[in-house]
């Protein structure tokens, strides 16, 4: 057997997995993307003296995920998958600046975290991409930028206001993030970190975290808890977008619609901080279930809001995507190609607005969304019109899921104790975010405790897609691609 086949959430012994020679592993992963699945996950954890090397790949279709394991000795040199394989070209970048395993014939072998912070005085420095001839200059932006924003650093090779390329470094702030999982097992110091891998994912990221710890301790939650956490889900990804479409019409110049959806963003927040206590969610998501409940006459409140809500963002959108003004620097610009998304591995709004049709909820559901379907909503145009265009649509989209399933919330048991998890054990937990794909996976010791996880934000899959993005445009349009984007620092250094 060259794999297992598992589910979103199903936990599984180690023994279990296939571990195959290295060329057969390569060979069969290969095999599996070009047949038509998806790579999730590649990455590595230690064995006693040896690294094991663990590939996760989807089959979207029948809602199914394959996982198999090479064992490799440190230091190792395997022959790289990217070459046949893009979507795998920053995993084994990951791998090799962690490890130490080689991918020969990587063709862009570069670190991802090390090599430009001054941290480690004996790393060797980063190299950046460099083009030579008449009139080229580069363009140097960050890693220190204006505002709020965390450190990260573009450098644009261009001629005159094109742009030829755009190559993007981050991991500036060596979080250690997976590391902080293990160091501690205490139930509220998991809980909080969870909420910080990414903070405007708090939701998306907490929610996938405790999904796959109660998976691992047998709690099936109510039927209570999964709605509450859907709809704090599907808030998140409202404000979100809102926000998004507030930034995308300031870098255009449409102040009105920078103010107006700015405003539409915050009566979002302020009801997830009427229901929890925080406008970005922090402390509903607990193992075991949810801190806080819905109230009915929060529930008509809800309601109404929704129903404003979807009235106000539909005239607004409306005004903002038939203006001619607009619609000129939206449209045509920042394109990535159905086959190029497809090839790198974007998810997302971002790539189902290059035409493909992946979300998580329908392709692998979890919680609520496995008893009412959900339809995938795609665009083709793959520029910064589908990308910010897709948002209003979903933002509708969520209205209607949490105003049809409010009716749904009645009674049931808002927390179980934790209990221990399986030991040597493995489980994938994946959820849509608003950005994307966010993956979990997580693998327990002797000990029944964390001993690996790996956190994969959709900012890991998109980031090389605003380079490609980039690639022919003016200069001058970096703004409303990087916005029509909205990728995380943070989440990428983990």
């Amino acid at each position: 057997m060259n794999c297992i086949e598992l589910r979103n959430l199903q936990p599984i012994q180690l023994q279990e997995i296939p571990c195959l020679k290295v060329n057969d592993f390569r060979d069969e992963l290969i095999k599996k993307i070009k047949s038509g699945n998806r790579l999730i996950q590649l990455f590595c954890d230690k064995n006693s003296e040896n690294i094991v090397i663990y590939a996760i790949t989807a089959d979207d279709n029948v809602a199914k995920l394959s996982i198999n394991s090479t064992e490799l000795m440190p230091n190792d040199i395997y022959q790289s998958i990217t070459p046949e394989i893009p979507s795998a070209h920053l995993f084994e970048r990951e791998i090799y600046e962690q490890y130490g395993i080689k991918p020969e014939g990587h063709p862009w072998l570069k670190p991802l975290k090390k090599g430009i912070a001054g941290i480690d005085n004996t790393e060797t420095p980063y190299e950046f991409f460099f083009m030579a001839g008449d009139e080229i200059h580069e363009v140097g932006v960050g890693p220190v930028h204006a505002g709020i924003i965390e450190p990260g650093y573009f450098r644009f090779s261009c001629h005159g206001e094109k742009v030829y390329h755009l190559e993007i470094k981050l991991g500036f702030q060596h979080r250690g993030v997976e590391e902080l999982f293990i160091k501690n097992n205490s139930p509220i110091y998991l809980e909080k970190l969870s909420e910080s891998i990414a903070g405007d994912t708090v939701i998306g990221h907490s929610g996938t975290f405790v999904s796959a710890i109660e998976s691992l301790a047998g709690i099936s939650v109510s039927y209570r808890v999964k709605l509450i956490r859907a709809i704090a889900l599907e808030l998140e990804r409202i404000a979100v977008h809102l926000g998004d479409l507030s930034a995308l019409s300031a870098d255009i110049a449409y102040l009105t619609g920078n103010a107006v959806f700015s405003a539409l963003r915050t009566k979002v927040i302020n009801t997830t901080m009427a229901i929890c206590g925080n406008r970005f969610g922090r402390g509903l998501n607990k193992i075991g279930g949810v801190d806080y409940y819905i109230t009915l006459e929060q529930t008509d409140g809800l309601l109404m809001m929704l129903s404003k809500l979807d009235d106000e963002t539909a005239l607004a959108s409306e005004v903002l995507f038939s203006s001619a003004s607009v619609l000129e620097r939206f449209e045509k610009t920042g394109i990535v190609e159905s086959e190029v998304a497809k090839e790198i591995g974007m998810v997302g709004q971002a790539a189902r607005a290059s035409g493909i049709s992946i979300d998580i909820r329908s392709d692998h559901p979890s919680g609520v969304y496995e008893y009412f379907p959900h339809y995938k909503l795609t665009l083709n145009s793959g520029d910064v019109f589908a990308r910010a265009y897709i948002r209003f649509v979903e933002i509708q989209q969520s209205i209607k899921i949490i105003k049809e399933q409010l009716k749904n919330l009645s009674g049931g048991v808002l927390k179980h104790e934790l209990t221990e998890l399986m030991k040597e054990s493995l489980v994938v937990s994946l959820t849509e975010g608003w950005r994307g794909e966010i993956a979990h996976t997580i693998i327990t010791g002797k000990d029944g405790k964390i001993k690996r996880i790996k956190i994969k934000d959709p900012s890991f899959n998109n980031w090389f897609g605003l380079s490609i993005a980039m690639r022919n445009e003016a200069i001058s349009d970096f703004p409303i691609c990087n916005k029509s984007f909205n990728l995380s620092y943070c989440g990428f250094d983990l």
